[in-house]
């Protein structure tokens, strides 16, 4: 990933379509585009991690739940 801090899921989520309203747009910034698909990828990417992780967590819980 790049050296921003890493964003929650929300804010993930948020940049994420902010990338995808200016991918659709008219006057997409081709100079740019390699970037910000780099950048929507990474960002797919934590949010995979992020539900991966929640996963496992709720799982856990339920588990000891019904023990």
């Amino acid at each position: 990933m790049t050296d921003t801090p890493t964003p929650g899921y929300a804010a993930a989520l948020d940049e994420l379509d902010a990338i995808l309203r200016e991918l659709e747009g008219s006057d997409v910034d081709v100079d740019h585009l390699a970037d910000r698909v780099t950048r929507a990828s990474e960002l797919i990417a934590l949010c995979r991690e992020k539900i991966s992780n929640a996963q496992v967590k709720i799982e856990a819980v339920t588990t000891d739940l019904d023990t």
